[in-house]
């Protein structure tokens, strides 16, 4: 039983029996195109390889990535506390240098101290309103828990005694 050989099929090649045929490209550019899908769609050792790397190389890189992030904050934070720091400075060099004048000195000891020069006759004005009194300001002091709960005991057994 000879059976004559299908178009594009070598002569001494079983037929496929039962299995459908595919459909001819119609085209070069449409046979490619099949091919190239065929061939994307497979992962082939190289490309498990190159990804297996490449992953290699990213969680390597994370750790001194997150470093450098954390130092740059706080070289940010650092940078940020010198410069109040530096105003700070200024502003006390600018104090120095008014306390080494003797005007400003003694302008302070009249207004903060109530100090008088030799020679010079001082007032201090005085509200009209009383002082607190001393008794009024201080008040008695709480007691600690202990005593409370020392107290407590003792009330406790009075009333049981009754």
């Amino acid at each position: 039983m000879d059976v004559p050989a299908a178009e594009g099929r070598p002569p001494g090649d079983p037929p496929d029996e039962g299995l459908p045929s595919p459909a001819p490209p119609t085209s070069p550019g449409q046979a490619a195109a099949i091919a190239a899908a065929a061939r994307s769609t497979r992962l082939t050792g190289k490309a498990a390889l190159l990804a297996v790397v490449i992953c290699a190389i990213a969680l390597s890189l994370a750790y001194p990535v997150r470093e450098y992030i954390s130092q740059r904050q706080q070289i940010d934070q650092l940078q940020a506390l010198q410069q109040t720091m530096s105003t700070q400075v200024k502003a006390l060099q600018e104090e120095d240098a008014r306390l080494g004048q003797t005007w400003y000195v003694e302008q302070r000891a009249r207004d903060e101290l109530h100090m008088c020069l030799p020679g010079q006759q001082c007032y201090e004005v005085v509200s009209g309103l009383p002082a607190p009194s001393a008794a009024v300001r201080q008040a008695a002091p709480p007691q600690p828990w202990y005593s409370k709960m020392w107290a407590s005991v003792r009330r406790a057994d009075a009333q049981r005694g009754q």
